[in-house]
């Protein structure tokens, strides 16, 4: 099948799956736009990872339909595996390994030319030129996540699966994430985003979808979904320094 003409990057149709007696998805709907973040946000266990996995081929649905760049999931799962990278809840990097030599591992794995300069730009563009000699044993947490979302950007794939990339990290590191994932839309990179944090959905998000049960409750941009709740009392109240003001200005020495 050929990649699709129209706009969507990812269709989901009707989405069911089920592990013995446990029904995980019941008829999921959903629709990215090409080059958008689409975050769907749950609670654990909502289904949000089985979809994820569905989607990357790693799972077979019970029913309804599923494509990812215009390839089914099902009937084209090379071409699915060919347009995609997933990124995990955690870090998936060789930590013996410098961060320049973990992208250099993935670009000849995949059988790229000249893998040095493809590892040396992703470098560069995620803020990690000076780390790219050192051991990914000595990086922060940050680091680590975004070198790991490098990786998977190595052969520039069209859709990348971020599933909770921010999970256990601290305030500072999710930041660091949250710009890398902007980036990535921002060049054209079609973004479906996992999540339990609704700043994290609200920050980052052109549209999210509300799982619960596996079903989709609500599926729209920010300013639709607050549309669904009464409007807010104006009020005057007097702005205090949130905490994520106050730890920003003390470890960056006042510059926020």
């Amino acid at each position: 099948m050929s990649v699709m003409s129209g706009t969507a990057a990812i269709r989901v149709r009707g989405l069911e799956k089920s592990f013995k007696k446990l029904s995980v998805l019941r008829g999921v709907d959903i629709e990215v736009a090409r080059g958008s973040i689409f975050a769907l946000l749950g609670s654990n266990g909502a289904g949000k990872t089985t979809l994820v996995k569905i989607l990357s081929t790693l799972l077979k649905a019970d029913a309804g339909s599923a494509e990812v760049n215009g390839f089914d999931v099902a009937g084209d799962a090379a071409g699915v595996r060919r347009s995609i990278s997933l990124t995990g809840q955690f870090a998936a990097v060789d930590e013996i390994l410098t961060g320049r030599e973990n992208l250099v591992m993935v670009a000849r794995l995949r059988h790229l030319g000249d893998a040095g300069a493809v590892a040396d730009g992703l470098l560069r563009r995620f803020g990690l030129g000076e780390a790219g000699g050192r051991r990914v044993g000595t990086y922060s947490g940050g680091m680590r996540r975004r070198l790991d979302i490098a990786m998977s950007l190595v052969g520039e794939p069209p859709v990348i699966f971020l599933d909770e990339p921010t999970t256990g990290l601290d305030p500072e590191a999710r930041l660091d994430v949250w710009r890398a994932v902007k980036e990535l839309a921002a060049g054209g990179t079609t973004v479906l985003l996992t999540t339990q944090y609704l700043d994290e959905a609200e920050q980052l998000a052109d549209r999210i979808a509300i799982l619960h049960e596996g079903r989709i409750l609500v599926d729209g941009t920010l300013d639709e979904l607050r549309k669904l709740l009464p409007p807010a009392k104006v009020e005057y109240v007097e702005k205090q320094p949130t905490l994520e003001d106050v730890f920003l200005t003390l470890v960056n020495g006042g510059d926020r």
